[in-house]
């Protein structure tokens, strides 16, 4: 399975995950796990969405339909206090994209009252649970606020080895400017280079290509 959240595709019948390029290589519109046919509607999506909410509690059904309404989708009306109310129930039920989206809100203040240090608190709960964006942004954070550039660094290389091409940049420039080693960069370039090689298919490929285009089969 990708590492990144946006490299796979929740399937709102069942609850299972499936990667992107197995997702769009498949010829019949049905789910490959429960065999429920695809959803025909976004309003069919929310529905079965709130079925895996009330039914299974299910924590990524609840993130998601948090995330439909911070941004008014699929039909949804913006709702931040709703948003956060979901991505809360989902956070402790061991949702790490949901520690992240609550980090996210309490940076920003949106909707709720700015706080650096819960943003903080959440994305490091996520990062232990293997959210590599919101370790990035605990790298961004000590680099920028704390100026712990060692740490910050630490953060960059773990997440740059799990294949996150923007944290590569980082430690390449903070090799050029003599604060990571050569053999420390080139760890972190072999971890990366292997990241690629392990998630990489023409499938997951094609999929990319048709998400970046917004074209759908």
């Amino acid at each position: 399975m990708p590492f990144f959240d946006r490299e796979s595709c929740y399937m709102s019948c069942c609850g299972k995950l499936i990667c992107n390029g197995c997702r769009y290589c498949l010829t019949r519109k049905r789910c490959p796990f429960c065999n429920t046919a695809d959803p025909r509607s976004d309003e069919e999506i929310v529905k079965r969405l709130y079925e895996r909410v009330e039914k299974y509690n299910d924590p990524e059904a609840m993130h998601l339909l948090g995330s439909y309404h911070r941004d008014g989708e699929l039909g949804l009306p913006v709702d931040r206090s709703k948003a956060f109310e979901l991505f809360q129930r989902a956070s402790e039920l061991g949702s790490a994209a949901a520690h992240y989206q609550i980090g996210v809100r309490y940076l920003k203040g949106d909707g709720i009252e700015m706080d650096k240090t819960k943003a903080v608190y959440h994305w490091q709960i996520a990062a232990m649970m293997g959210h590599m964006a919101s370790r990035n942004n605990l790298a961004c954070i000590e680099w920028k606020d704390n100026r712990n550039y060692h740490r910050a660094m630490k953060h960059y290389m773990i997440v740059a080895k799990c294949g996150y091409k923007d944290s590569l940049h980082n430690v390449k420039e903070c090799f050029k400017g003599g604060l990571v080693t050569k053999e420390e960069f080139e760890e972190t370039l072999r971890g990366y280079q292997d990241a690629l090689e392990e998630t990489k298919s023409e499938q997951r490929d094609r999929a990319a290509a048709i998400i970046q285009s917004g074209q759908s089969e």
